[in-house]
């Protein structure tokens, strides 16, 4: 039954790593590409966790929180976030997608690890979990923003990423 859902899983976080990586070429906000980029980021080490628990390798064990991660997007973009740049419907589109994403991974993480066959397996499902819960939080707050102001406005450095 594990092998038939890590499967799943790399197929996910390849599909989900395309998505983005077209999302961050699409946006023309620098925050909405960098946002993007970070996810790519994340999903490519999800990827290769999977793939190693598939080959039947110790994964690293160290949990990476994207919210933690995304404040060096913040600091790096401050001065350009002061800017109100008004989000394009595509992007407002890309972000709505990714919640899907998000929510869909989220859910399959969750039932693999009621379902893993290995401590190893359950811990790591556990953990993608947490981090596609992160991708969520960080995706919710930033499509409710932009619903409601139409900018891609950093107001503070803590704005988006603290719920």
């Amino acid at each position: 039954m594990m092998k038939n859902a890590i499967e799943t899983a790399i197929k996910m976080e390849t599909d989900a790593i395309a998505f983005y990586e077209e999302a961050a070429g699409k946006a023309s906000h620098p925050f909405g590409k960098e946002m993007f980029r970070g996810f790519v980021k994340d999903e490519r080490r999800h990827l290769v966790m999977l793939q190693g628990l598939f080959q039947g390798q110790d994964i690293d064990d160290e949990l990476i929180r994207p919210k933690e991660t995304i404040r060096t997007v913040f600091s790096a973009l401050k001065d350009v976030m002061m800017q109100r740049v008004k989000a394009l419907e595509s992007e407002m589109e890309a972000v709505r997608i990714a919640l899907t994403f998000e929510k869909e991974g989220f859910d399959f993480y969750k039932q693999a690890a009621a379902h893993a066959d290995s401590e190893k397996e359950r811990k790591l499902f556990e953990r993608l979990v947490i981090e596609e819960n992160d991708h969520y939080s960080i995706l919710n707050e930033t499509f409710e923003f932009l619903d409601n102001t139409g900018h891609w406005y950093m107001y503070e450095e803590r704005g988006i990423i603290e719920g």
